[in-house]
């Protein structure tokens, strides 16, 4: 009797143990109360650079508007159809969607061929107003550029995966999981892993998101056309398993005849006294 009442005793507290998560290993940001006492220098790692394929937004302005006429030949110039929509901060008259070339250009009306591969939006703006010039279409060009198609995928245990819209140019993996509903419990947050492409080349990070130091690394920022994977625990994976449910309802029946059998004993041996 003593035996069966040991085995059930260590199943239960096998089965206790296996469906415990360590309050460890679901805090975020572990560290963070000594590292910040004093505040921490950002890094400036967040500015998106442009790449081939993607679709960036060209506002011309400039004193006389009437010498704007010559940026509305748009569809037989290589650009996109002419666009007058809001982006953020509100509308853009004058505006053109380009997509950049796989050779890293923006192919403009009247200005021809501008390369700004790997710029930020600041210095491919920089690098039009200056052919512009260069070319006295037009005096005193103001240019802004911004980026249309910027989006993040996430995928993996999360609450909710989907591809991610950025909605500027400064965006952390933080941010992003956020719009996914965060982790879900079956997530291994250790092991965040993040895919980047860079001048034809595909690198991968993996983030710690309990790790405060998640906070320096390149990968915290995210950019354009990010792939974010989210591994699940595989322990965690067992305890939702229908096995786990069945070994933890067999271990309850098992408790309970344990609890009647030994009761019974005890009542016998009571009568027999």
């Amino acid at each position: 009797m003593k035996k069966l009442s040991s085995i059930t005793v260590i199943l239960l507290a096998a089965l206790m143990a296996a469906s415990c998560v360590s309050r460890k290993k679901l805090i975020y940001f572990q560290g963070a109360d000594s590292l910040y006492i004093h505040a921490q220098k950002i890094a400036q790692q967040y500015e998106m650079r442009l790449k081939p394929a993607d679709q960036v937004l060209v506002k011309i302005t400039c004193p006389n508007k009437d010498l704007l006429d010559i940026f509305a030949q748009d569809v037989t110039m290589g650009s996109n159809s002419r666009t007058s929509t809001s982006y953020n901060t509100g509308t853009l008259g004058n505006s053109y969607g380009f997509t950049v070339t796989n050779d890293g250009n923006l192919i403009l009306p009247a200005v021809g061929k501008v390369h700004v591969d790997h710029m930020t939006t600041e210095e491919a703006a920089r690098a039009i107003e200056d052919r512009v010039k260069a070319l006295k279409l037009l005096k005193d060009p103001e240019v802004t550029v911004r980026l249309l198609n910027a989006r993040v995928t996430v995928i993996g245990a999360v609450k909710g995966p989907t591809v991610v819209n950025l909605t500027s140019e400064r965006n952390s993996i933080i941010d992003v999981l956020a719009q996914c509903g965060d982790l879900s419990e079956m997530s291994l947050r250790k092991k965040i892993k993040l895919f980047r492409e860079n001048n034809g080349e595909r690198t991968m990070y993996e983030l710690d998101i309990t790790d405060v130091n998640i906070f320096t690394s390149p990968a915290f920022y995210v950019q354009q056309n990010d792939m974010i994977y989210i591994e699940p625990n595989k322990s965690l994976g067992v305890k939702s398993s229908s096995f786990y449910t069945f070994l933890g309802a067999g271990a309850s029946i098992l408790g309970l005849v344990s609890s009647i059998v030994a009761l019974v004993f005890a009542i016998k041996s009571k009568s027999n006294n």
